[in-house]
């Protein structure tokens, strides 16, 4: 599933704590967005459509919780973001990620450490 920017910063605000109203998103966005209230409602009936939030009623008040993970959001966005920039091949998104980004050392080192298990996890399964 893709989200839109925007609708990233509405997934946050309810990852935060949830259920969650659309006021209580309010206050939950970053950088000082002030969004009108109509616009969050607009935007969380399209996350509730596309299967990212379940919405349900407590009275008049809409209460939101997340029915998509983090973990799948983000698994979602790298796996277009290497289907649209990288043909698919995420070997090539880390090789370009680590030869044209600055990483600091400490960040390269974490990222060589996590191959190295991954590579010790797929040979023990053999």
């Amino acid at each position: 599933m893709r989200l839109t920017p925007a609708e990233w910063k509405l997934m946050n605000a309810v990852w935060q704590g949830h259920p969650v109203t659309a006021r209580g998103i309010e206050g939950r966005l970053p950088g000082g967005d002030r969004w009108a209230y109509t616009t969050i409602r607009t935007m969380l009936s399209r996350l509730v459509a596309k299967g990212a939030l379940a919405e349900r009623k407590e009275g008049k008040t809409s209460l939101y919780e997340p029915r998509l993970t983090p973990r799948k959001a983000r698994l979602s966005a790298l796996g277009a973001l290497a289907t649209d920039a990288f043909d698919g091949a995420f070997a090539d998104l880390i090789h370009f990620l680590v030869k044209e980004e600055e990483l600091p050392p400490g960040e390269l080192q974490k990222l060589m450490s996590l191959l190295q298990d991954n590579v010790k996890k797929k040979e023990g399964k053999r």
